[in-house]
């Protein structure tokens, strides 16, 4: 993988054939709902290989994973958001910096339908073996009101494959320490093709011969920098109100919008950064929040 200008591209036919793939896999248009089904029944038709699986948006701890021992006021806590702040503002503190660095935008934030920030994903950094390092993040977490960056996601994941994660704090440090380890992983529909869509679009995999729609994504871990009402770990992103940072300074690329003024999104980026299909373009289901089975998915 390479941030460079020589990336690969994913032509519109093979990424179509992808999707056609995935929906085939989840048997989209397959099954139908009735009345009198449970939800629970349908995601164990809609994903007979993922047992954990769901077609609404749901999450699940990792393996060994606990916050439990997680406080803010933590030293380590303390010192990993310091660290986490000092990067983003040194080095990738808006849309601009992430462009610059190589970051791809993931607009859609299909998991919990709240288009207020967006996920901006690295691919020289996703699978590059260093975790919880606050210089390379895998992912920055975008304020789309003020284009500002106020936080990180680490991705554990490995020369493509998903890895244990590191505990924070509290693992063979004191027998008696509290294990602080907040990595999450995605199971509901949403998040596992965010997940999907982002290896297709930006890491080729779809050319690589690899359409397998995942049971689930790797482990991931949030670190807020601004205030939280909930943890600096929390997995939704904070109340707007809590969000305070001023716009970014107007972008060097060619855009007719303006930071906090317009909202970012795919209209407000460059023709050469959008891809050329969307994640509602090739969503096996309605991204408005109506599953195929015309379940409300909650998004």
């Amino acid at each position: 993988m390479s941030d460079s200008d020589d990336d690969r591209t994913v032509s519109r036919r093979t990424l179509l054939q992808a999707s056609a793939g995935t929906a085939a896999l989840s048997a989209i248009g397959s099954a139908r709902a009735d009345d009198g089904n449970e939800r629970d029944d349908l995601a164990r038709r809609f994903d007979r290989d993922c047992p954990d699986a769901t077609i609404e948006p749901s999450m699940a701890h990792c393996e060994g994973a606990s916050m439990e021992g997680c406080a803010d006021d933590h030293p380590t806590t303390v010192a990993l958001q310091s660290a986490v702040a000092d990067a983003l503002e040194r080095r990738y503190p808006d849309v601009d910096a992430l462009l610059e660095a190589g970051y791809k935008p993931y607009f859609d934030t299909l998991e919990t339908g709240d288009d207020s920030w967006s996920h901006w994903l690295n691919p020289a950094f996703i699978g590059d073996g260093d975790l919880l390092e606050p210089e390379r993040p895998e992912s920055v977490l975008v304020d789309n009101e003020t284009w500002r960056s106020i936080g990180v996601m680490f991705i554990a994941t490995q020369d493509g494959a998903a890895v244990e994660p590191p505990a924070v704090y509290g693992e063979d440090i004191d027998a008696d320490a509290e294990l602080c380890s907040p990595w999450h992983a995605h199971t509901g529909l949403p998040g596992r093709f965010a997940w999907w869509f982002y290896r297709q679009t930006y890491e080729g995999a779809a050319a690589d011969g690899d359409l397998e729609f995942p049971c689930r994504t790797p482990c991931m871990l949030h670190v807020w920098t601004v205030d939280h009402p909930e943890s600096v770990y929390a997995h939704d992103a904070p109340p707007r109100e809590d969000r305070d940072v001023d716009p970014a300074d107007e972008p060097t690329f060619d855009t007719d919008a303006v930071p906090g003024e317009d909202d970012l999104g795919w209209a407000a980026l460059p023709e050469d950064v959008v891809p050329d299909e969307l994640p509602a373009d090739l969503a096996p289901f309605d991204p408005s929040g109506v599953d195929p089975f015309g379940i409300d998915l909650g998004l």
